[in-house]
Parts: C-alpha cells; sequence; structure tokens
C-alpha cells in the first residue's frame, strides 16, 4: 500500500490539512476559516473548541480530495501559531477560557511591571525573548489570575496548559500525551533555551505552577497516537513545531546564514544561526530554529505583527478590495508621485522597535489618494519592516555582502509584491515552487521520524525554486522611499 503523510497547519485565522505522498508532493487538502473574537481594544481571542472542529473538518477533507484511506496514512505533523495559549481542565479536556492569541496586547502592564523590576536581563538571558505580551508566559498568569478559580485549581495539578499543538495533540490522544516541541516551547518566556528545559526561577517569577506545563521533546519525536475514531484510523503523531520554525525546516534553511520570511497574517523572518544562541543587540529574538536528536539548532528572529492582515483590514475593514488579490493589481497602478505610507501598528509594533501601546496611522493622504494607494502603501508596509528587520539581522550576524531571501505564505503569490520586495531589500528573493512550506516543514519532520524521509541534507537538495525576483528600483527612488517611511513610524511613536 502507498504511504502517506497528513500534515495539519493550524494558523491564525484557518486551519488546514495537507496530504502528502512519500515524495512530499501533495495529493489533497482542506482549509476552513474559524472566528476571532476582539472582546476589547487590543485583545485578541479564539475559541480552542472551534479551532479543534476546524481541524478535523479539514482533515477528514484532505483525505477525502486525496483519495487516500486514513490506513494509508503512516504520520502526521502538526504545526501551529505560536505563543497562543490555551489552558484547560485535565478531567475533561475543555477550555478554561477563550485561547489568548499571540497578537494579544492585553498583559502590557504585566510586562512593564516586571522591567520595572528588573527582570528583563533575566527573561532574556535564558529565554532569548524581551518580556512583551507577545509570547505565552504572561498570558498564562492573566488567565489563572482572572479566571475565577483557575489558580488554585492549577496547583491542585487539574489543569493543563499547552500552545496549539498541545491542546490538539492531547485531543487527538484522548488526552493520552501531553507535550510540546523544543520550537514552541521557546516561545513562552519559561523556557531556557540553552539547557533545554522549563526553568523554574522564570516560573517562579511569573507564578506559573510546572504541573500545568507539556513534556518537550525534540521536533521530530513520538507524539502518541491518535484515537481511531476521529479519522477513521489510529495514526502516529510524529512530528511538531511552531509555524515560523516549520516554515524554516521546509524552506531547507539547515546551514548557518540562510534566512526565510514567511508572509501570513504577520510575517517573521528567522536566520539561522547553528549550534550558537547569538544574542540580539538589536532586538531581535534569539529562538530554537529546530531540534533533531537532541541537538538544538538555534536562528534569530524579527517578527511583524501585522502583513497580510493590513490587506484583510482593506477588504473586511475598510471594504475597499473584495478579495485580497486585487491589492496588487491595484498597487501597480497607484500614482508614484503620491507617497503615501501606512505603519501598520494595529496591535503594536514588533522588532525592532517592540513598541506595545503603538497603534496603526496613515501618512501622507492628499485629494488626490484613492484606493490604488492605500493598496500600494499596505503591500509596502511589508516591504519596509522586512528591511528593518533584515539590516538588524546583518548587525547581530555580522555577515556581509547580499543575503538571498527564501520566501513563503499566501503573500508571496503576488508578484507585484515580490518584485517590490527585493527593490526596497536590494536583494535576490527566491520563491520556492512549493509555498506552503509551513505544512511541509511539519510533513518532513513526520515523514523523518517515521522513517519515510531522508535526513536534512538530502532533504534539501530537493527544494526548488520557482522564481528569482531581483532589484530593478533607481537607488535614489528606493533611498527616498525608506526616509519616507522612517519619518513615518518615527512620527507615529513620538
Amino acid at each position: 500500500m502507498p504511504d502517506y503523510i497528513l500534515a495539519i497547519d493550524q494558523g491564525t485565522t484557518s486551519s488546514r490539512a495537507i496530504v502528502f505522498d512519500a515524495k512530499l508532493s501533495p495529493k489533497g487538502q482542506g482549509q476552513k476559516e474559524f472566528r476571532q473574537h476582539f472582546p476589547a481594544s487590543g485583545w485578541v481571542e479564539h475559541d480552542a473548541e472551534e479551532i479543534w472542529s476546524s481541524v478535523l473538518a479539514v482533515s477528514r477533507a484532505a483525505l477525502r480530495k486525496a483519495g487516500v484511506k486514513p490506513g494509508w496514512v503512516k504520520a502526521m505533523g502538526i504545526t501551529n501559531q505560536r505563543e497562543t495559549v490555551v489552558i484547560w481542565d485535565r478531567r475533561t479536556g475543555k477550555p478554561i477560557h477563550r485561547a489568548i492569541v499571540w497578537q494579544d496586547r492585553r498583559t502590557s502592564d504585566i510586562c512593564a511591571r516586571l522591567k520595572t523590576e528588573g527582570h528583563e536581563e533575566l527573561f532574556a538571558s535564558r529565554t532569548g525573548l524581551l518580556l512583551d505580551p507577545y509570547f505565552s508566559g504572561t498570558k498564562i498568569a492573566w488567565m489563572l489570575d482572572k479566571v475565577k478559580g483557575a489558580r488554585a485549581r492549577a496547583e491542585r495539578g487539574e489543569l493543563a496548559f499547552g500552545t496549539i499543538d498541545s491542546f490538539l495533540i492531547w485531543r487527538f490522544t484522548g488526552g493520552r500525551v501531553h507535550a510540546t516541541d523544543a520550537t514552541n516551547a521557546s516561545r513562552t518566556l519559561l523556557y531556557n533555551i540553552h539547557s533545554g528545559s522549563w526553568d523554574d526561577e522564570l516560573l517562579r517569577v511569573l507564578n506559573v505552577p510546572r504541573s500545568l506545563l507539556p513534556d518537550v521533546r525534540d521536533c521530530a519525536a513520538d507524539y502518541g497516537v491518535t484515537d481511531a475514531g476521529l479519522l477513521g484510523a489510529a495514526i502516529p503523531i510524529c512530528g511538531v513545531a511552531g509555524d515560523q520554525q516549520a516554515a524554516t525546516i521546509g524552506q531547507a534553511c539547515f546551514e548557518p546564514g540562510m534566512m526565510k520570511a514567511t508572509y501570513g497574517t504577520g510575517c517573521f523572518a528567522l536566520l539561522n544561526t547553528g549550534a550558537t544562541a547569538v544574542a540580539s543587540h538589536n532586538r531581535l529574538l534569539t529562538t530554537v530554529a529546530y531540534q533533531l536528536n537532541g541537538q538544538r539548532t538555534y536562528a534569530l528572529e524579527g517578527a511583524i505583527f501585522i502583513a497580510g492582515a493590513a490587506v484583510q483590514m482593506l477588504r473586511d475593514g475598510l471594504k475597499i478590495v473584495r478579495t485580497a488579490d486585487e491589492t496588487g493589481k491595484l498597487a501597480r497602478n497607484a500614482d508614484p508621485a503620491q507617497q503615501v505610507y501606512l505603519v501598520p501598528a494595529f496591535v503594536g509594533l514588533g522588532a525592532p522597535y517592540w513598541n506595545a501601546e503603538a497603534r496603526g496611522a496613515i501618512f501622507g493622504l492628499t485629494r488626490g489618494t484613492t484606493r490604488a494607494e492605500l493598496a500600494q502603501a499596505a503591500l509596502e508596509a511589508v516591504c519596509y519592516q522586512t528591511h528593518d528587520l533584515l539590516e538588524a539581522m546583518k548587525k547581530d550576524w555580522g555577515s556581509a555582502g547580499r543575503t538571498i531571501l527564501r520566501v513563503d505564505g499566501g503573500m508571496t503569490a503576488s508578484d507585484w509584491t515580490m518584485q517590490r520586495l527585493a527593490d526596497i531589500l536590494d536583494a535576490p528573493v527566491d520563491r520556492p515552487k512549493v509555498l506552503e512550506t509551513t505544512a511541509v516543514g511539519a510533513a518532513y519532520l513526520a515523514g523523518l521520524q517515521a522513517g519515510l524521509l531522508p535526513e536534512p541534507p538530502v532533504f534539501a537538495k530537493s527544494w526548488k525554486r520557482q522564481a528569482r525576483f531581483t532589484p530593478r528600483m533607481k537607488p535614489a527612488i528606493r533611498s527616498a522611499k525608506l526616509a519616507g517611511w522612517r519619518e513615518a513610524v518615527r512620527k507615529l511613536l513620538s
């Protein structure tokens, strides 16, 4: 019988599942959006039960569309939106509160207090992260304090915490496995990325009981077996990684110095730094890129909170486009004489600024501004922010010369956006044949553990480029555009 791998890609706005064959060719997929909840300004929540239902639905749909019997699936891989927090009852499996999403800013005050108390260096040195609401730790503390009886129940060992991967593993295995991988653990503010373990001092500072926490495993490892009744067969869960690390793997960025950027709801750029955890002096993050056979590989990461979400705002909020792909066509026809800048700080600014209180603004509007210029501003904002990240990474990593950026995610389907990205970066941009590299990464990890796929150096040879975009913009125009962007950010933050 043929061998197949089921990859689950649980994202911020939708859940997807893709069935791959043993050569990592996609054979069928399912996708389903779910609701976003905004209970207060800067707050973002998901219904974890709705996420679970959507994952089951898309997994069944992918198997059906691929014409694959569940028994033919030899391994499952899971990749997920990182930092999003779920706490659930160990007996019932039911969440005690809606999931608090990585974009959520409600714990800004907690982070500010921890900084005032002098804890920032402690967290940075052990986790590689900054004290920011983005990460899971302060979200856990908030939920324990605000949900009635939660802290007492946690102290009694009745509750479990997990990022979305852990919650899905728990549900798929009927509560038999409470585990996560090193990449997701490294985003919690609770995990020492140097020792590879939960850190008791960090747990004490955030007042998080150790009994809440999952077991931490390699990215390719045994995560239990799904209940047969869920998908029609018992499927081994063999691979787990946070979405940005899964994309790094899917892009075959296994060598130090290789860099990828994923453009989804946000944009996340990772630079492989090998066995060295490079401490950033430019407000980037040091994180676990992947862990295989007990060996951690590290990365520098820059996080942009709003990328594709800016296009969603144009579509769903302002309603100036009907579909996301209209923006590239509009941008192509924008008036080059107008310099309109959108600084999309809808939920604060990420790297390298890290300002949780900033909010979005548009600069340069005139009577002649149309939806074409707004579309261009939304797409260019992603390019400018990527430029900021790349410059900070070069300073930290000390690399000289041109970087070739491997890109993936929904926004990269737009030729206009990718060409503008190459122009602003003044560097080549490579788009792979398979854009959904996040799912490829999860599938590869599962296939590696199951013995279906080769070790990383061999797998890397299979990566194929679909297109390369090279800079074409005149240096003077590029410099003027970047100067305008820097001025817009300065005004926003002043």
